[in-house]
């Protein structure tokens, strides 16, 4: 027996309904109508899911096949399955009508074909093609769209079963974006029904460009440009988290933008004073005026060398805001990401979805320096201060320190945040020392031995310049670090003695310098104190709750051995705080090995692969990725991982990695596991 409905008027959903007795609701949370009322349901999810599939079976079936799907080797499996058709029964039978036919002790099956099945019509308007249906009769399917298939309904059966619903769902999901898109394109240019259209296309497919690209065509038309450029930057944003890359979105809204300028302008015969939310804005978890502070630009005499002054003021900057505590400021790594992708000042504040941005040009000649500062509101695109900054002298750190002072204190006061109780950060005394620091670390985010050399020496000479500069002693704490993470030298336990020698220096020169405080955790964790790392790392984030780094690496230790959750919030805020950072991969990382330590497999696995496809990804990085997917049982891309490392790094093997790590014995033996699965085991 075949479950099919019978025939009758598509034209409405309604009336048709109305004249079946019994209903079956599929698509959404699971639910049986009887005469417009829904029938008591059974808590069992496997009568559920028997219900579902044998509803949407093209065949009757097997009790064997039934029972191989339905039950992992129970005592009784056509017990069970007995009591799973009883249930069935007493739901869709009537008097005098047998919808679960069984066909002497071999078949089962469902006979619906005089009831309603929203599944059944959805995709019988999907097969029937939609571009010949009509649109009342479209819209009325995508009505039936409450929700994903079976919504909460999770069994533990056979992989068959397993897989078939993964494949239903997903199955779904495309003919709800087929039939939503389909809508959007039919509606009429500008028409509220056009906004709410395109609105339902972008919430069931948020990534689909085409979406976006009709979206911001409507903008445009409408001479929408703010609205236009906020849909942009949230669509990065939200493009952003989930690691897709968006510069074709972007790059395509520019064109069109350009293209669009060019042409007369037209009427508009109504202006919308309010944009259709187009994509929900992520929430910030800091009720606090907001501000990123994008990288200065130095202007130099053609065929002089820029110097790191632009980028030291940038930094310093950044971190007094921060220390205010009561701003939230986008952490250095994003806004110089953005930087560097030719994003100005007005739309990275879009897409960092902040109330204030800060740019500024720096210009040095001879002993005068001079520093033009701008701040803006992002949303009215509306500068709210400006001011030129001059220093006269040798250029001392004396100087600019007050320079910076000043920036700092304008900014607060411009967005009415008058408390200031944090101590400032006393920045050292001699302007070269500044720049090679900043040199180091342009070098240390690299991830390379060479690269890691070179910061090495950087942060060496601006110790020499000043040896009480805190940070650099944190930067050369965090060479050491990597030489031994890493394996770049040979020389372990000296590195590792390097590393807590320096740090401490780190916090004896600046006790109240978070960034010591998170050289000093790291590098106690590489002795082996976990309990005294993560009280250094706290430290750091009570001295800067901004503080991304802080956040991120305390994630880092709580992931391998402590308490997997707090390494989840802790990633999460990390992310939060800098979402450009270029240690990305290692918060994506921290929050793979969270999920392994709480057997969230698969969700290991989906932010391990989001983590190795972040820039300068190390070997150790695509290693967490392999073994997450050897323990979901996806060998060959975990053996193609493998594969990669070795390209890199032959020799790299099970121990390299369990050697850079400090896991508990529990997740250490699942790891070497799966290792062995893989060929990760030498």
């Amino acid at each position: 027996m075949v479950c099919v409905m019978s025939s009758y008027n598509m034209v409405g959903y309604g009336n048709a309904m109305s004249a079946h007795g019994v209903e079956l609701r599929l698509v959404g949370p699971v639910t049986v109508m009887r005469d417009g009322l829904p029938a008591a349901l059974p808590r069992s999810r496997k009568v559920l899911a028997l219900l579902a599939f044998l509803a949407l079976e093209t065949s009757p079936q097997s009790r064997s096949r039934l029972c191989d799907l339905f039950w992992d080797a129970p005592n009784d499996p056509r017990g069970e399955l007995r009591w799973c058709l009883s249930k069935l029964r007493a739901i869709v039978d009537d008097v005098g009508r047998r919808r679960v036919v069984t066909t002497g002790n071999a078949l089962i099956a469902l006979d619906m074909s005089d009831a309603f099945v929203d599944a059944v019509e959805i995709e019988r308007v999907v097969k029937a093609g939609l571009g010949s249906a009509t649109t009342e009769r479209l819209s009325t399917a995508y009505e039936l769209f409450r929700g994903e298939v079976l919504e909460g309904v999770e069994v533990d059966g056979g992989p068959e079963l397993t897989t078939w619903l993964t494949a239903l769902r997903q199955r779904y999901r495309t003919m709800r974006v087929a039939i939503a898109s389909e809508l959007a394109t039919r509606a009429e240019p500008g028409s509220d029904e056009a906004w709410r259209r395109l609105d339902a296309w972008l919430q069931v497919a948020p990534f689909d460009r085409r979406g976006h690209e009709m979206m911001l065509e409507a903008l445009l038309k409408g001479e929408r440009i703010r609205d236009a450029e906020r849909h942009v930057a949230v669509a990065i944003r939200a493009f952003e988290q989930e690691g897709l890359d968006w510069s074709s979105l972007r790059g395509w809204w520019h064109a069109a933008r350009t293209k669009a300028a060019e042409r007369p302008r037209a009427a508009v015969a109504t202006v919308r004073e309010l944009a259709p939310p187009p994509l929900a804005s992520p929430s910030r978890t800091r009720q606090r005026a907001s501000v990123a502070v994008m990288p200065f630009v130095e202007a130099t005499s053609a065929g002089a060398p820029a110097s790191q002054l632009a980028h030291g003021l940038t930094d310093d900057i950044i971190t007094r805001l921060a220390k205010l505590r009561a701003l939230f400021v986008i952490a250095r790594g994003t806004t110089y990401a953005l930087g560097d992708r030719g994003i100005d000042a007005l739309e990275a504040g879009r897409i960092l979805d902040v109330e204030y941005v800060a740019s500024g040009r720096v210009r040095r000649e001879g002993a005068r320096t001079s520093v033009v500062v701008e701040l803006a509101e992002t949303h009215d695109a509306r500068i709210i201060w400006a001011d030129e900054l001059v220093a006269s002298g040798e250029g001392t750190f004396g100087v600019l320190d007050a320079i910076v002072d000043r920036i700092v204190a304008a900014i607060a006061e411009e967005i009415e945040i008058t408390e200031c109780n944090r101590a400032i950060l006393k920045p050292p005394s001699s302007l070269d020392a500044w720049e090679a620091y900043h040199r180091g670390l342009w070098h240390m985010y690299k991830f390379r031995g060479p690269d890691n050399r070179e910061a090495e020496q950087f942060f060496r000479s601006a110790l020499h310049l000043d040896p009480t500069f805190a940070r650099a002693h944190a930067g050369l704490s965090f060479t050491h670090f990597q030489n031994v993470f890493l394996e770049l030298t040979p020389d372990r336990e000296r590195q590792i003695d390097l590393a807590l020698a320096t740090a401490a220096e780190s916090v004896a020169s600046d006790d109240r310098d978070p960034t010591a405080h998170w050289a000093m955790g790291r590098a106690l964790w590489l002795r082996g104190g976990k309990d005294e790392s993560v009280a250094e790392l706290q430290r750091s984030i009570e001295l800067s709750p901004n503080f991304a780094l802080g956040h991120y690496t305390l994630g880092f230790v709580e992931a391998q051995s402590g308490d997997p959750r707090r390494a989840i919030e802790a990633s999460n805020t990390s992310r939060t705080l800098s979402p450009f950072d270029p240690l990305q991969f290692g918060m994506l990382g921290s929050r793979a090995l969270a999920h392994v330590r709480l057997g969230e497999l698969d969700e290991a696995a989906a932010w391990a692969l989001k983590a190795i496809g972040r820039p300068n990804a190390h070997a150790h990085i695509v290693a967490i990725a392999a073994s997450t997917l050897a323990l979901t049982n996806r060998h060959a891309e975990a053996r193609t991982l493998v594969a990669r490392i070795r390209e890199r790094i032959p020799t790299y093997d099970i121990e390299s990695f369990l050697r850079a790590f400090r896991f508990d014995s529990d997740t250490e033996k699942l790891l070497r596991k799966s290792a062995r699965t893989i060929g990760l085991d030498g």
